[in-house]
């Protein structure tokens, strides 16, 4: 049979994005569930009314803190895609195309630091809200992992090394003339070290390690004596943390790893292919029957899992106004039974459980694949964010 002739009426450039969308696609659904003045109202106190360049609308900085998470991109990535993408633009409140940048990729680093976690925590409140009944299981499932911190495998020799060139930095910035700058020893110490697992190289690279810190504690030392006092306050905070890298012990529980992130922490994972992870612990709560998402907080702490979980369901009872009446945990969280009205279930012989109790049990171990899709498609594999705490 004949085919039906096709419509070659073409809409216009400038038409609006309610007639050339799909109104199936999910960001367009997504657009229209989620309560956007939740966020004017909220976010619209840290903003002056008379003072300062007018600022861009809120709806765009929270859709494209969104958009970044759901799509796995960087600020830079999503900036750019969102002058190219028509879903982006109509999820962020366009009503016709803008062929052009929404706001410059560091806008969103000040947005994220203006609103802070509380405003963070209410986006992540609205993305349970919006998946409606699905999140109002009163049964949870609780897990920890390691968020690992964009940084290289920490070593001493590293960390020293480092050391000297910020002291190296910080005298050319203040006009500091140090009495040596080391820099063809630093070399020559390096080389030896590369082929420590020759003959008797081991012996050698060690005695060159031993120098490199030497060197290390001289530069650091030497700044402190020749800084003008109002200067060296500027950098006392650095000093006196290349003073404690340089002083810290092998054996030593609250080590820096790391000297742009001094707050990441080593956590023993216990596995052959990854012995060690640097980073924070994350805790993530889910639902049961349904799999959504409904707690998630980042810990720069060592806690042991157990002590994670009273914060963990503060959390869940903030953001759905419910109590949780279970949670089922593997056994890194023995050691509490029950947390104010909520009970904890760890997996433990006993030959009188029953059936239902059993499948919550197995049910548990659905957050694995949660956790893993959140490491590897939504950003929290490894956090490139910095968080400076040296001022």
């Amino acid at each position: 049979m004949l085919s039906k002739q096709k419509n070659t009426s073409q809409l216009g450039f400038y038409s609006s994005f309610e007639e050339q969308l799909s109104h199936s696609h999910p960001l367009y659904k997504l657009a229209h569930e989620i309560e956007w003045k939740t966020f004017d109202d909220s976010f619209a106190k840290h903003y002056s009314t008379k003072m300062g360049k007018p600022a861009k609308p809120i709806r765009l900085m929270v859709s494209l803190l969104i958009l970044k998470q759901l799509r796995n991109l960087s600020d830079e990535s999503i900036v750019e895609q969102w002058s190219e993408n028509v879903y982006y633009q109509y999820f962020s409140g366009e009503l016709y195309f803008a062929p052009k940048l929404p706001c410059v990729p560091t806008e969103l680093v000040e947005f994220r630091k203006r609103i802070g976690p509380e405003g963070v925590e209410l986006i992540f409140k609205e993305s349970i809200r919006v998946n409606g009944k699905d999140a109002e299981d009163d049964h949870l499932s609780a897990d920890t992992t390691i968020q690992e911190k964009n940084i290289t495998y920490p070593t001493d020799d590293k960390l020293y090394k480092k050391i000297i060139d910020e002291c190296r930095s910080i005298a050319a910035d203040e006009g500091v003339e140090l009495r040596r700058s080391y820099t063809q020893t630093i070399k020559k110490l390096s080389t030896i070290q590369r082929f420590k697992k020759n003959k008797n190289g081991y012996a050698k690279s060690r005695k060159a390690g031993k120098k490199i810190k030497t060197i290390a504690g001289v530069l650091v030392r030497e700044l402190d004596r020749k800084l003008p006092a109002d200067r060296l306050s500027i950098h006392s905070q650095d000093l006196a943390l290349f003073s404690k890298v340089l002083a810290q012990q092998k054996t030593d529980s609250n080590k820096t790893y790391s000297l742009h992130e001094p707050h990441v922490k080593c956590y023993t994972k216990g596995k052959e292919h990854k012995k060690f992870e640097f980073g924070s612990k994350v805790s993530i709560l889910v639902t049961q029957t349904t799999g959504v998402i409904v707690g998630a907080l980042n810990f720069s702490g060592t806690e042991h899992d157990s002590k994670t979980l009273t914060t963990a369901i503060d959390q869940y009872e903030r953001l759905t106004n419910r109590k949780a009446k279970s949670v089922f945990a593997d056994r890194g969280y023995r050691g509490t039974s029950q947390i104010n009205e909520t009970k904890i279930y760890v997996p433990k012989p006993d030959k009188n459980i029953t059936r239902q109790k059993r499948k919550r049990h197995g049910r548990r171990a659905a957050i694995e694949p949660v956790i893993g899709h959140l490491k590897q498609h939504y950003r929290m594999g490894r956090n490139y964010l910095e968080r400076n705490n040296r001022g």
